[in-house]
């Protein structure tokens, strides 16, 4: 078990949305409800991860309005530093343009795009390499729940990760468990199975790191105000990857605040 040491973390995957005018409307709205009820860093680290062009502009709008809220790349290149590769957006350009924070190994990333384990694994190295911290996804799909493979999978995206992770940049790893038959479907694992599941994360990071008490592991999938609190009050639940619920400022400042535990 945890413990409330950990700093939750929430944190807004817009994929591929929205258009510019609304991109900046909803930073405009997050900042609001920011300033009207502020939620520390010491109480929740807030990020959102808009579509690549739109890193730099949000960096903007954000760090303009004195905001809290950090910025994350969706993804990043297998390939390192700079070169011919058409397209791609490597770790070292993203840390260059004061982007500090990836995700890697989402989901759609690895069935839609075809990030395998290898490719995955040049992203954690090479992101992990350049400083910056990351926030790796795991999670198994319907057919492999059903079969009664889910601990054997996402432990094995586990080991994927360990095999990469120096000892020390393990305090720049964040894990986000989203189980693929829940995200964008508005169905969620219940609260008691996904704290089973972090739990199990947590005792395999156990296993691999001294830091596995210091990880922070979010749940992703569905996530929504009318779940967060619950949620929130599971002790190996330490934030969560929201996608949908993070298109609306409203939606997603709730979340937050469900884990900084300072709603009203």
């Amino acid at each position: 078990m945890s413990g409330s040491t950990i700093t939750p973390w929430v944190v807004g995957n817009w994929k591929m949305n929205p258009m510019q005018a609304n991109s900046q409307q909803l930073i405009q709205d997050l900042n609001q409800y920011l300033q009207q009820s502020p939620i520390t860093e010491q109480q929740c680290h807030i990020g959102v991860a808009p579509i690549s062009i739109a890193l730099l502009s949000v960096q903007k709008l954000l760090k303009d309005a004195d905001s809290p809220v950090k910025v994350v790349a969706q993804d990043l290149s297998q390939m390192p530093g700079t070169g011919a590769y058409t397209g791609e957006v490597s770790a070292e350009l993203l840390k260059d343009s004061q982007i500090d924070y990836v995700l890697i190994g989402h989901s759609e990333r690895r069935e839609i795009f075809g990030d395998d384990v290898a490719k995955i694994k040049a992203k954690l190295s090479n992101a992990l390499n350049a400083g910056l911290q990351v926030i790796y996804c795991v999670g198994e799909s319907l057919e492999q729940r059903e079969a009664g493979q889910v601990e054997q999978v996402v432990l094995q995206q586990i080991c994927d990760l360990a095999a990469v992770v120096k000892a020390e940049q393990w305090q720049n790893i964040v894990i986000a468990y989203e189980p693929i038959w829940a995200i964008g479907t508005g169905k969620t694992a219940s609260p008691q199975d996904a704290q089973a599941m972090h739990a199990k994360i947590r005792e395999g990071l156990t296993q691999i790191t001294a830091q596995a008490q210091h990880t922070a592991i979010l749940y992703g999938g569905s996530v929504k105000p009318e779940n967060a609190v619950e949620l929130a009050a599971c002790p190996d639940i330490n934030g969560a990857l929201v996608g949908g619920a993070s298109l609306n400022a409203e939606s997603f400042y709730k979340i937050a605040q469900a884990f900084a535990k300072t709603e009203e």
